[in-house]
């Protein structure tokens, strides 16, 4: 049976802040659940060093720890030059290992980062609250009764996307023809669990005219791209048109300002950055499955309902390594966790199987505003 190192003391510091949900909405949240869920469902563990998913490497350098995440063709494809070789090995674990080891921990991030790979040095990442800035004007309304543009994917924004529904939300899961979300590709189950129960709405991003609609009347923003990728489009929180009481949730890996903004992430290297990390022997492994997705996720959801109880009107942006960091223990400590395996819910949707609903949906909040 698979197990998962998670420190106790995190599983009951993520239940309060699902307690908090419940309390707001009236529908219960396993933390445990949301946190496990997929390696319950996939049967995945953390080989130390190695991430659950594989796909991330803690690697040790010269002065300290950082850890590299080749999850994308795009991703391994760089290799070489961050090794600076022509080739890379089929395998190109070896290689990196062994230019970490003499290299230190701040070049390994820099040199990674100036070619788009998700890197984090360990530790580098303080706890810190989501920033919470004015957006609009207020507007009242329950929670139940939001429309939800959710353009997010992989896991922290979707599984945001996901409470909300629970809760009575109506929820857009908006694609791109071209570029889908990546887990539509993965283990069935998992894109089911994080995405059943909302409306599948593909769009050509190149052409963003009706994605900018739904935008208009939408209640709630989910998204989860690098700052720069919607506002070039026209389609940021300060272009689209204002909606009294409207909620922009940004989720980004390390913080929407300066630099930061342009770093790439994933939940485990995120986790890293945030310190959130347990230790065998002194060596750092990684805790969990990609936990930072999961945490972010459901704080993100948290925010929403309780921005809403204020009036909304609020632009809310989470650093995914920022909320790990708040979860990190100073002695590492860590415990043994069945992970807990979702209840099957409502399949997800093919994509764009929903394009004509979600217009007249459009439609009809545009005549309703007239």
């Amino acid at each position: 049976m698979t197990r998962l190192a998670i420190p106790l003391a995190l599983l009951k510091q993520a239940q309060s802040v699902a307690d908090d949900f419940t309390a707001r909405t009236g529908v219960a949240v396993d933390a445990t659940e949301l946190l496990t869920g997929r390696a319950a469902m996939l049967d995945i563990a953390p080989q130390e060093t190695v991430s659950a998913g594989g796909a991330t490497r803690l690697l040790a350098t010269r002065d300290g720890w950082c850890a590299l995440t080749l999850s994308r063709p795009d991703d391994v494809a760089a290799v070489p030059a961050l090794l600076q070789e022509d080739t890379a090995e089929p395998d190109p674990w070896p290689a990196i290992r062994a230019w970490a080891a003499v290299t230190s921990a701040a070049e390994v991030a820099e040199r990674a980062r100036l070619l788009g790979l998700p890197v984090a040095v360990l530790g580098e990442t303080a706890p810190a609250p989501p920033v919470v800035s004015a957006l609009g004007p207020t507007g009242a309304g329950s929670p139940a009764g939001m429309l939800v543009a959710d353009l997010s994917s992989m896991w922290a924004g979707p599984l945001c996307g996901q409470l909300l529904a629970r809760v009575g939300a109506t929820v857009v899961k908006v694609e791109s023809w071209s570029r889908p979300d990546g887990t539509r590709a993965g283990a069935p189950e998992f894109f089911d669990w994080m995405n059943g129960g909302k409306l599948s709405y593909a769009v050509d991003f190149a052409d963003p005219r009706d994605l900018a609609l739904l935008l208009d009347v939408a209640d709630v923003v989910i998204e989860a791209s690098r700052p720069a990728a919607l506002s070039r489009r026209g389609l940021g929180p300060d272009t689209v048109a204002a909606r009294p009481g409207r909620i922009w949730l940004r989720i980004t890996g390390h913080g929407a300002a300066g630099e930061k903004a342009g770093w790439v992430a994933f939940g485990d290297d995120a986790a890293v950055s945030g310190g959130l990390v347990g230790y065998r022997e002194g060596t750092p492994v990684f805790s969990g499955d990609a936990i930072a997705d999961p945490l972010t996720g459901l704080h993100a959801a948290a925010a929403v309902v309780a921005s809403r109880e204020r009036g909304g009107g609020e632009l809310i942006e989470f650093s995914m390594a920022a909320v790990a960091a708040g979860y990190r223990s100073p002695n590492g400590e860590e415990s043994d966790v069945i992970p807990v395996r979702p209840a099957a819910g409502a399949p997800g949707r093919e994509l764009g199987a929903d394009n004509e609903a979600v217009r007249r949906l459009v439609a009809e909040r545009i005549d309703a505003s007239c």
